[in-house]
């Protein structure tokens, strides 16, 4: 259910209460980067009457300079007060869309792009996507400088009691600070790898939940940077050890309020709509998987060993393939597509994995390749028998599949899906011409 948002008389009287002195407004760009404009108290009208302009040229994937003038449409639901900066007064901040001159949902923001995907699901009888995310991150040590080192802040492991003079207070404090600004915190927890931190809360419909996810974002850098640290959600900042994943956990609900995924007479309690909805999403898995690990870093996490998924396939019983579904049933059935990455627009991800379990459902896609042995463990001719498919290795490879799939390229809309690629294929260009010390190290003797 999403939040209702505030009238103006009652975000006016918020801002009195509580000595809020000034706004910070929010909007994401095409590669899910956070912009935001900071206002004085004294703009708040001007804000709620939508008359926020700014230069939409200057924004990654937005227009050109000769339509460049955009406007700041503000989501009162979205309306939240930081826990800190009381001292010259508390700043609040409102998640925008963004609008054209005339008025109109700007084809070019991702938001406005997810409510546009989020409608033609409602039109096929839903009513809420929910999307519970599992975002993981880094804690590295600065330097003198305040610059990230490459030094991890601990060397515990999976779900350790770290000692308290390191990344437990940090951690800590995060939650804390989630929780004041209305995050619903389920777990907090040490993950795999040293320096790898997980914090997980409550699902919410899929608009609140990308909006959650950037503010999350936003909340753990800042508490990071407090205690000398720097949070990094680059999905695999270092070798040999596991990478950082942001599981997504979706169901699908009635219109009268029904998990849609659950059915008691079925063997695994699945409905046909759970079904459809997964071989949806196993069709279009190499398609997607470009918005959802949409950079180069991206793939050095899926690769075998380190955890992450590689092959194109589903389970109820194992966490090897690329989707699984947890033992939950009745209103908690769920899928879990354990493949995303924090580095993901989590508007456009979300867009992208709906539209394409929503495609399964208008095709009534078989969900196929149901895999309970560990696929790691198979050998290439077993995975071929079986017909299991591997997800992209390189970004390059994401892209090429992303460019024939009309379903996920439907998902982001003729603007953003040509502004995506356009950017993408020059940052492996980019990628393809940067020589690594690897290589020096390898080849510069041998050859």
């Amino acid at each position: 259910m999403a939040k209702r948002e505030l009238s103006k008389d009652e975000v006016r009287k918020m801002v009195k209460d509580e000595n809020i002195r000034f706004l910070r407004v929010m909007f994401t760009d095409m590669l899910g980067t956070i912009k935001s404009v900071d206002l004085p108290v004294s703009q708040l009208d001007k804000l709620m009457d939508n008359k926020i302009m700014f230069d939409g040229s200057s924004i990654d994937g937005f227009v050109r300079i000769e339509e460049s003038d955009m406007y700041l449409y503000p989501d009162m639901s979205t309306w939240l007060v930081f826990p800190w900066g009381a001292e010259h007064g508390k700043v609040a901040r409102v998640i925008c869309s963004v609008q054209t001159v005339d008025g109109e949902p700007f084809a070019g923001d991702p938001r406005n792009n997810l409510k546009r995907v989020l409608k033609d699901m409602q039109k096929m009888g839903f009513k809420d996507f929910n999307i519970g995310p599992e975002p993981e991150f880094f804690l590295f040590k600065t330097d003198e400088q305040g610059n990230p080192t490459q030094t991890v802040n601990d060397q515990e492991n999976y779900f350790d009691m770290e000692p308290a003079d390191r990344g437990e207070d940090c951690r800590r404090d995060i939650v804390l600070a989630l929780e004041k600004m209305g995050f619903d915190v389920e777990a907090a927890h040490h993950e795999v790898a040293p320096g790898q931190h997980e914090v997980d809360f409550k699902y919410s419909d899929a608009l609140e939940a990308a909006d959650n996810i950037q503010t999350f974002k936003l909340i753990v850098k800042t508490i990071a940077k407090k205690y000398g640290l720097h949070a990094a959600f680059m999905p695999k900042p270092l070798s040999g050890i596991n990478g950082s994943g942001m599981h997504l956990n979706m169901s699908l609900f009635t219109q009268n309020g029904d998990n849609a995924f659950f059915d008691p007479e079925d063997e695994r309690q699945l409905s046909q709509t759970a079904y459809h909805f997964l071989g949806g999403l196993m069709k279009h898995a190499r398609a997607y998987t470009a918005v959802c690990n949409p950079i180069v870093n991206s793939y050095k996490r899926l690769v075998p060993g380190f955890e992450a998924p590689v092959y194109v396939a589903w389970s109820t019983s194992n966490r090897s393939p690329l989707i699984r579904i947890p033992s939950d049933r009745g209103m908690g059935t769920r899928v879990e597509l354990r493949s995303a990455d924090p580095s993901a627009n989590p508007y456009l991800a979300i867009a992208a994995v709906l539209e394409a379990g929503l495609d399964g459902l208008r095709n009534e896609l078989p969900a196929i390749h149901e895999v309970d042995e560990n696929i790691y463990q198979m050998t290439s001719k077993e995975r071929v028998e079986k017909d299991v498919r591997n997800l992209p290795d390189t970004l390059h490879n994401a892209l090429k599949s992303l460019a024939k799939d009309e379903v996920v390229k439907g998902s982001m809309g003729d603007h953003i899906y040509h502004s995506f690629m356009e950017a993408k294929t020059r940052e492996y260009d980019a990628y393809r011409q940067h020589v690594s010390d690897w290589e020096r190290q390898r080849y510069m003797e041998k050859y």
